[in-house]
């Protein structure tokens, strides 16, 4: 073989990889615009807002009441203050790196990770951390769902007392498989905003509510901790750090939020995205703040996982308030399902080879709205779960994992604000997450012992 072959055959070989390479980035191209997370980049700065509030004012905010009866005043509150002060840093970190390579934009958590420390480092190590924060919160707010439901009718029709709540979480499950064929996160935008509007309703309407309550029922009310025993009293205390830090849940979606805001090199995605955010953490600190401080005040160390399950009375806004919370989780379901579908679809499409359409959506998503009804109808224990799943994935992708991601695709000098700032979040997290799964499995086990399965 001459010379002229060799160079023929090298040519050729360079075309087909080059065709390849074209081929590979086309078919990734047609797939990202097809996929829940990147087919839609319409969104502006009050999606932004609505989705954070969203993806954070949830059930959590309904325990923490609960978590400050667990370990006191002081510590309940300045542990609470001390949670939005660190979520709101890394939610910070999260939006700036989103497009830290100029030009690039990491539209999933998995995808920032790979950059911060490999492709199959950061992919495996955060991915099942990341799926487990949204699987967790759809199965947790199914159980919300079903309570609260079941509480608005019990108020209002005496009745139905008898209804099982298996029931009720079977029926938010069946509207949650009609609200998964939603296209993509974009489309969700009017469920996003009728939930977020929910959520500030149904704070305000628990703080007024206790803060009513609490001025005219002061006899007997009890302020120290729950427990009476050392052992109930460090239990109670862990569980409490897990409740928490399930209040803070938001980081995980926040990437792929900012996914859907359009991007230029003269108006990057960071600036909507952040003025969404601030909107979104002052409604955090309205709702947080005002309902723990005032559910606490009104029932004392006696007061329920769930606020709205203590306030029983006047039973028309009582019930008011659980149908909001209903409403609530049925569009904050979707917007920490949407990057697990996103995950979901990707994988069938680009491993198992399936062809995009309808009827993969269908299927695939219709099977994960099932799954976590059916764990949700199993255990149902909302103060167990919200501090087990707090601790033990929400507290690493909110508290310390993007500090982590921070430090290694910045490299601040040392005591530098964001190399000190970034070392005591990740303190303040690992602690949680060791920490508060172990108060979590207490709650659980000592709720399990008076359920009967399906009841």
């Amino acid at each position: 073989m001459d010379i002229e072959d060799i160079k023929a055959r090298n040519d050729m070989e360079n075309n087909g990889n080059r065709r390849d390479a074209a081929k590979t980035e086309k078919d990734d191209k047609d797939l990202n615009d097809w996929l829940p997370v990147t087919a839609s980049r319409k969104a502006n700065w009050t999606h932004s807002a609505f989705h954070n509030v969203t993806a954070m004012v949830g059930a959590g905010v309904l325990g923490l009441p609960f978590a400050v009866s667990q370990i006191g005043w002081v510590p309940g509150i300045g542990l609470i203050v001390v949670s939005w002060l660190v979520t709101f840093y890394t939610l910070w970190q999260l939006v700036e790196m989103h497009e830290v390579v100029p030009g690039k934009r990491f539209d999933r958590y998995t995808e920032l990770a790979e950059h911060a420390f490999g492709s199959k480092v950061g992919y495996w190590s955060i991915m099942p951390q990341q799926t487990l924060v949204q699987v967790a919160t759809d199965i947790v707010y199914t159980v919300t769902g079903g309570k609260s439901l079941k509480k608005c009718l019990e108020l209002l029709f005496p009745a139905m007392a008898d209804v099982r709540q298996t029931y009720y979480i079977l029926f938010f499950t069946g509207l949650q498989v009609l609200l998964s064929q939603t296209p993509n996160f974009n489309s969700l935008k009017g469920v996003s905003l009728l939930a977020a509007v929910m959520s500030l309703c149904y704070s305000m309407l628990a703080f007024v509510a206790s803060t009513i309550r609490g001025a005219h029922h002061r006899q007997g009310i009890r302020y120290g901790v729950r427990s009476h025993t050392t052992a109930g009293k460090v239990f109670d205390t862990l569980n409490a750090l897990g409740t928490i830090a399930f209040a803070f849940a938001g980081h995980s979606v926040v990437l792929e939020i900012q996914a859907t805001i359009p991007s230029t090199p003269e108006k990057p995605s960071k600036k909507p995205m952040w003025k969404g955010v601030i909107v979104a953490y002052a409604v955090v600190a309205l709702c947080y703040f005002s309902v723990a401080a005032s559910g606490f005040w009104a029932f004392g160390s006696l007061v329920e996982d769930d606020i709205l399950i203590s306030l029983e009375k006047p039973k028309w806004l009582i019930a008011v308030a659980n149908f909001m919370v209903f409403l609530h989780v049925l569009g904050s379901y979707q917007v920490f399902a949407m990057p697990v579908f996103d995950q979901i679809e990707s994988c069938l499409v680009k491993r198992l080879n399936y062809k995009p359409g309808r009827l993969l959506r269908l299927v695939s998503r219709s099977v994960y709205v099932a799954l976590t009804g059916f764990i949700g109808m199993c255990i149902p224990f909302f103060g167990g779960l919200l501090g087990f799943f707090g601790g033990l994935v929400f507290a690493s992708t909110s508290y310390f994992i993007p500090c982590i991601m921070w430090l290694a695709v910045h490299r601040p000098k040392r005591w530098s604000f964001h190399w000190t700032a970034s070392w005591i979040s990740i303190i303040i997290g690992v602690l949680i997450a060791v920490l508060a799964p172990i108060g979590g499995v207490r709650e659980i086990v000592l709720s399990a012992k008076t359920y009967k399965i399906f009841s």
